[in-house]
């Protein structure tokens, strides 16, 4: 992975300006420490911050073709092999060592169709100097970040936000929308951000600038069959599927294990972190894998089981211990690289072991993100089941069933918090400019997903898409995973979201996926293969890190600072006194989050808003 970022008139007509450029690439030097280019070329300007992981020596960025072609790309190609063979043999000649390369040459080929000849995890900028085209592409699930804004006509674009804001003509301003997001859904959703003007170029898409001015395009989502299509299982068609999971997951690994420098796995003592752990052990038995886990000194901690895995495999193991001291000493540097507001402290667990894989010399972690969405991993897939056979349950009030077909297509589709409570939460949280305001930016009556990817299908496959398009893609591989990942230059990869295992899954009838109430059946059956007995049997235990209210305790004079009812307030985007309210409440030692809103953790959420104010020098509405 890298750093990408560029500059584009409009009017095809300016050269860029390289000094603006340069300063934007040089924020993300955490990304790409090991070399820097860039060039101008007409009406485009390229940069690029490299981590070298694949052709260390010769596969320096931007790349330029004898076709025309410049290239910069953040991300990795994992079937770069076959491909650059098959374009060698059709007359390409290739120039570096590097895997990317491959997606100049395809292009010239395959022109804006070469994007579904990949296999990878990419954020791409291409110019093709002969049709003075600029195309701007991002993976299928959005793995690699990219962003972008229109200002002064001009296409400004990047990794990552700060450098956007690093050139001059962009403003700095909150979307409240984005905010609402955060506070409403598991995080945010593409193309929204943060930043007022500043989109997200969503997963699956394309950004093309050419002849047809500015145009962005879907290239791919993920496509359930119509439930109607669904069919029984008998045993031979199970052992079908499995078998088949089981061939393409290896595969993945297997791709995803090859670089030019050292790989590890992080090991969460779950199912999904120890079938990959265990699949790449059994397959390449000389080397000794390296793993590296977080863990508590109390009960949250599954240290026990991660240290059973890393017996039974024989893995030079590594953990880092969390404490609340360490979480609040990260939590400014974490907010900063998240680019966000954050609704607990997860992301700086991420955040800090990315550190200490890092610290050991390892670029290159496996992990596990996209099983619980594809194998329904998460308790949301159970409760559809006892209602699908219950019956009717409990009556529904009429007004949510409608704010459900509106939002998901499906008035039974119970996704996230009540809604109605949602509202009332958000009107006592928010300060009263806000709550005035709210009609033009609530995030629940605006088009979130894409009702013909729900319509028609299986309650499971209806949940699964949402998780994808609503927890995924923008914060768990987003503000959680690449950007605390990247903080310390290491890249993170994803077996479960190699294409071929999702299309192996989206074949899986749902009846397979909770067979005998077994959550995630396929991943357990073939982890019988592979797992000891009790790290297969283990119910899904939902990593926990520090809450506010364990924050709050510790009394620390500058987390109180941004609690202050004179900043809330000058800040104005909450009501000081809901937030008094509930600093009281996070500071009672009876109290449990279970007793306000849902399992949000709000006062971290108000806290590390104050802090990304700060960060990235936004002015407040007070």
């Amino acid at each position: 992975m890298c750093g990408i970022a560029g500059v584009a008139d409009l009017d095809r007509g300016d050269a860029p300006d390289l000094g603006a450029l340069h300063r934007m690439a040089a924020t993300l030097d955490h990304r790409g420490p090991d070399s820097a280019g860039s060039i101008g070329i007409d009406h485009v300007g390229l940069a690029s911050r490299r981590l070298a992981i694949v052709g260390l020596e010769h596969g320096d960025q931007p790349i330029r073709t004898d076709g025309g072609v410049v290239l910069c790309c953040n991300g990795e190609i994992f079937n770069h092999r076959e491909l650059r063979l098959e374009l060698a043999r059709a007359g390409h000649r290739f120039t570096t060592d590097t895997d990317v390369e491959v997606i100049a040459h395809l292009y010239e080929d395959l022109g804006l169709d070469f994007v579904h000849r990949l296999n990878g995890q990419f954020a791409i900028a291409l110019y093709d100097g002969r049709r003075r085209r600029l195309v701007l592409a991002r993976d299928r699930v959005g793995i690699a970040p990219l962003h972008y804004t229109v200002a002064g006509g001009r296409l400004i674009f990047a990794s990552e936000i700060k450098a956007v804001l690093a050139h001059p003509g962009v403003r700095r301003e909150v979307d409240p929308t984005g905010l609402d997001m955060i506070l409403t859904l598991p995080g945010l959703v593409s193309p929204r951000t943060m930043f007022a003007g500043i989109s997200s170029l969503p997963p699956g898409h394309l950004l093309v600038l050419d002849d047809h001015g500015l145009v962005r395009r879907q290239y791919w989502d993920l496509d359930y069959p119509d439930a109607g299509e669904l069919t029984a299982v008998d045993d031979a068609a199970v052992r079908g599927h499995l078998e088949g999971l089981e061939e393409s997951l290896a595969e993945a690994i297997r791709l995803r294990t090859h670089a030019d420098v050292p790989h590890a796995f992080y090991l969460s003592g779950g199912l999904d972190s120890s079938l990959l752990l265990g699949m790449a052990a059994r397959s390449n038995g000389h080397d000794r894998p390296r793993t590296f886990s977080t863990v508590f000194d109390d009960a949250r901690s599954e240290r026990r089981f991660q240290q059973l895995l890393a017996d039974e495999l024989k893995t030079e193991h590594t953990e880092l211990e969390l404490t609340a001291d360490g979480i609040l000493d990260n939590l400014v540097s974490t907010v900063d690289h998240a680019e966000c507001p954050l609704k607990g402290t997860h992301n700086v667990a991420s955040y800090l072991l990315s550190g200490v894989a890092h610290a050991h010399g390892f670029k290159v972690v496996l992990t596990g993100e996209g099983a619980d969405e594809l194998f329904g991993g998460y308790l949301g897939y159970q409760f559809d089941r006892k209602r699908s056979t219950a019956g009717a349950g409990d009556r529904v009030p009429d007004a949510e069933e409608q704010a459900r077909d509106r939002l998901w297509g499906n008035p039974r589709l119970a996704y996230g918090p009540n809604i109605a409570g949602l509202y009332r939460s958000r009107r006592e949280l928010y300060s009263r400019s806000l709550v005035e305001q709210l009609a033009d930016f609530d995030c629940l009556v605006q088009p979130l997903v894409d009702h013909d990817r729900l319509r028609g299908r299986h309650i499971f496959h209806q949940r699964s898409y949402l998780d994808f398009k609503l927890r995924l893609a923008d914060h768990l591989l987003s503000d959680e995973g690449d950007r605390m990942a990247m903080a310390h230059s290491v890249e993170t990869r994803f077996p479960f979201l190699d294409p071929h295992v999702i299309d192996r899954a989206r074949a899986i009838p749902p009846d397979l996926m909770l067979r005998n109430s077994t959550a995630k059946y396929p991943l357990r059956r073939i982890a019988d293969r592979y797992l000891p007995p009790s790290i297969v049997g283990r119910r899904k235990f939902s990593f926990q890190s520090f809450t506010g209210r364990e924050l709050v305790r510790l009394d620390k004079s500058w987390v109180s600072s941004y609690l202050s009812p004179r900043r809330i307030e000058r800040e104005g985007f909450f009501d000081p006194g809901t937030v008094a309210t509930l600093r009281a409440k996070y500071a009672d030692r009876e109290f449990s989050l279970a007793d306000v809103f849902a399992e949000d953790d709000l006062l971290t959420t108000v806290v590390t808003h104050g802090i990304f104010l700060e960060c990235f020098q936004l002015p407040g509405r007070g």
